[in-house]
């Protein structure tokens, strides 16, 4: 068996083994996926060093999964392919009646948190981010059009980057939702970035880093544990160096009920928050490079549903502003459940957002970077 195919076929093993009680998948592809539609592979080897990968590719061999069922057509998809890699299945998105932010539905019943069986993972990219948890695959693709990459991945524990719209075309006729990946961490990210994007590895920022935070973007009802773990997370940072805080409060608009219109076919009724938001953003960008928030105010809800509290509430804004952010790991609340530092850039920094992503990791996996719970 060649090293191209062992990692694939152990992908495949776990998947066997632990998607039963997972249900991360709704389908799985042990040979052949199915054929994906057209989009023009992007200079995949660059920022690789010559000969990177298996024959050459730089991703060959490299097990991954799509949200969806649509997920193999999509243009992440193909360039990942075009780099060698191998797409293993599709992962759960929510089912027919299901709140579109609650969770997603597989092959063996609802998607379960694989570190709370009785929570959601999040959605949409909802078995995405359960796959990558659990080890069935490095990277997963995913799409974000209100945090539907960020959310799944704050609540399992793993690393999701939207990226900055139009990046990549938008899954979405509205434009609110960029692509995204699910990882293990930010190397895997950034072998995703370098695959669909050609984008080149940038160089290491000068720490610290400027950064603002704000636990609740100015309006937010954020839960106490989850604010507390992810500024603890922020303090971590400040104390090792790698960012240093210009400020602790920073506001927005409340953009839901901008992007609310935006999604009903309303976009017009979204301009002054649009407007407004995408000046104060503008504004704070070009004298400071970060702007640091918990992802999500809420802790993991059950399979019941959220009620009528909105997990998007400190993601969606940077949707409707079209921003490229990641959420890593931040620790975990009282309840054992993952919580996640969202990190946001400037447009286009997609790539210096991930290096920061990764100097993050290499600080923090020691006391707060969560094992896998497979």
């Amino acid at each position: 068996m060649t090293a191209m195919t062992v990692a694939v076929a152990e992908a495949l093993g776990r998947i066997a083994r632990l998607d039963p009680a997972l249900s991360a998948f709704t389908e799985v592809w042990p040979q052949q996926p199915p054929d994906g539609g057209a989009c023009g592979p992007a200079d995949s080897g660059a920022g690789l060093p010559p000969g990177a990968g298996v024959g050459g590719l730089p991703l060959a061999g490299t097990p991954f999964a799509v949200k969806g069922p649509a997920g193999i057509r999509g243009c992440a998809a193909r360039r990942l392919r075009a780099a060698g890699a191998v797409p293993v299945g599709s992962t759960a998105v929510p089912g027919p009646g299901t709140h579109w932010q609650t969770w997603g539905l597989g092959a063996h019943g609802p998607t379960r948190n694989p570190w709370r069986p009785d929570r959601t993972p999040g959605g949409s990219s909802a078995g995405a981010a359960v796959a990558v948890a659990t080890g069935m695959v490095p990277l997963a693709t995913g799409s974000d059009g209100a945090g539907s990459v960020r959310i799944p991945a704050a609540w399992c524990g793993v690393l999701g980057l939207r990226t900055t719209a139009g990046l990549l075309p938008s899954p979405d006729r509205t434009g609110l939702a960029s692509a995204g990946v699910l990882a293990a961490d930010a190397a895997g990210a950034q072998a995703y970035l370098r695959a669909v994007t050609g984008a080149c590895v940038p160089a290491l920022p000068e720490f610290p880093v400027p950064a603002v935070w704000s636990s609740d973007l100015g309006f937010a009802a954020v839960d106490d544990e989850v604010e507390r773990v992810a500024r603890r997370a922020v303090e971590r940072l400040a104390a090792a160096g790698l960012i240093r805080l210009e400020a602790t409060s920073y506001a927005l608009l409340d953009p839901c009920d901008a992007w609310l219109a935006v999604r009903g076919g309303r976009p017009g009724d979204a301009t002054a928050v649009r407007a407004e938001n995408g000046h104060r953003l503008a504004s704070l960008f070009a004298r400071t490079p970060l702007l640091l928030t918990p992802v999500t105010p809420n802790r993991p809800h059950g399979h019941e549903g959220p009620g009528e509290r909105y997990s998007t509430s400190l993601t969606w804004a940077f949707n409707l502003s079209g921003h490229p952010a990641v959420s890593i790991p931040a620790g975990f609340d009282p309840d054992g459940c993952p919580v996640g530092l969202q990190i946001v850039a400037a447009h286009r920094q997609d790539a210096s957002l991930l290096e920061m992503a990764r100097a993050a990791e290499t600080i923090m996996e020691s006391t707060v970077w969560p094992a896998s719970p497979r």
